[in-house]
């Protein structure tokens, strides 16, 4: 991660309409509740320093749960600065799911795991795939062309909102 990857990864996700907001882990909590649509679900985000206890999202995720929220909270395990792009691992915690069946996802990425670029990203999952793991490679809102015309908010959320949680 360099401040060029920050800057490239802002710039790509405004060219998707995707907003991104910037905090560090004091202000966590408050960014996290002035952000969601309650009710929101959430999974543990294995960011150090930080976790959704202190705010209005609840956890763990059941199907109730997923039904009803308006925003899915997860983290991520990484960014890819040059498309916008977050790599959601697949866990027993059900990140996958918790991005994927709320109207908004609401993903949290540390500012040193905004990687440059797709083979940056592939090299560090590897070991990951290796193991019998899986992620999923999201960019934007969900959208699809099976239908003909571009649709959006089909096989996943219809808004995506990105908190970089800043390092230093």
């Amino acid at each position: 991660m360099s401040d060029t990857d920050t800057q490239q990864f802002a710039s790509s996700l405004a060219a998707i309409d995707v907003p991104l907001t910037r905090t560090d882990t004091a202000g966590f909590a408050l960014t996290i509740d002035s952000l969601v649509t309650e009710p929101a679900v959430g999974v543990p985000l294995h960011l150090e320093g930080v976790s959704l206890d202190d705010t209005v999202v609840q956890t763990p995720p059941t199907p109730r749960l997923l039904r009803e929220a308006e925003t899915g909270v997860t983290g991520v395990g990484h960014a890819i600065a040059e498309h916008g792009t977050l790599v959601i691992d697949s866990d027993d915690a059900g990140t996958e799911p918790v991005s994927l069946y709320p109207p908004t996802h609401l993903a949290v990425v540390r500012e040193s795991d905004i990687l440059p670029d797709v083979a940056s990203a592939t090299a560090s999952v590897g070991e990951r795939f290796a193991a019998g793991g899986s992620a999923v490679f999201a960019t934007g809102v969900s959208s699809t062309g099976d239908m003909g015309a571009l649709v959006e908010g089909v096989h996943g959320p219809k808004h995506v909102e990105v908190v970089v949680l800043t390092d230093r």
